[in-house]
């Protein structure tokens, strides 16, 4: 029953376009960043001079839909990486109100799974709010385009946050595909399933 009661909710939910008002849009560009790494090094959009776009999701340790779609988030990244649109996690949550979601804390999870991926660290949120996102995980493909990288798809990895291979929509994988043909994403906005972002309170 509890399964069913997830796979339903996500469900809905993914039959939603509506997006949260402010952040970016589908085919906005993106204002890049510069977020410290788990290495210790700081990224953002413009570190990589070799990339067609990115899969760039928030997400974070804590969170039950974060770590059920690891696994998948590691797949995105040793599928399509190569073939010019590699990962890049953030994690926007505030390490005050989840100690789990620190820095430090980060880095250990990143080794557990061997991340073959960027982990971002957003400490003032400022990232996430500017794109707009509001659960982990929350996905945007961004699509690089002169010296600009545009939002192509914003929102889940699929439509089964419990198990991957109950998945029948694979909306990320399908977005960034339908790039590399030379066409648009469809659908290019699927509400995300997730945690609710850990914002600082004021």
């Amino acid at each position: 029953m509890k399964r069913f009661v997830v796979v339903m909710v996500a469900l809905i939910l993914t039959g939603a376009h509506t997006l949260l008002a402010g952040g970016y849009k589908v085919g906005d560009a993106v204002t890049d960043f510069s977020l410290k790494n788990i290495d210790g090094k700081n990224l953002g959009l413009s570190s990589r001079s070799d990339v067609k776009g990115y899969i760039v999701v928030f997400t974070c340790n804590h969170c039950p839909y974060s770590v059920a779609y690891e696994d998948r988030i590691i797949d995105l990244h040793n599928t399509f990486a190569p073939k010019g649109y590699p990962v890049l996690a953030i994690n926007p949550n505030d390490s005050v109100i989840v100690p789990d979601d620190s820095y430090d804390n980060m880095i250990k999870r990143a080794a557990e799974k061997k991340f073959p991926f960027p982990y971002l660290y957003d400490p003032t949120q400022q990232t996430a709010k500017a794109f707009g996102a509001t659960r982990t995980p929350h996905v945007f493909v961004v699509q690089k385009q002169d010296k600009n990288f545009v939002v192509r798809y914003i929102g889940a990895i699929d439509n089964d946050a419990e198990k991957a291979e109950s998945a029948t929509e694979k909306y990320v994988a399908g977005a960034v595909n339908a790039l590399l043909s030379g066409k648009a994403p469809s659908p290019d906005a699927v509400k995300a399933v997730g945690c609710g972002i850990k914002w600082t309170k004021k």
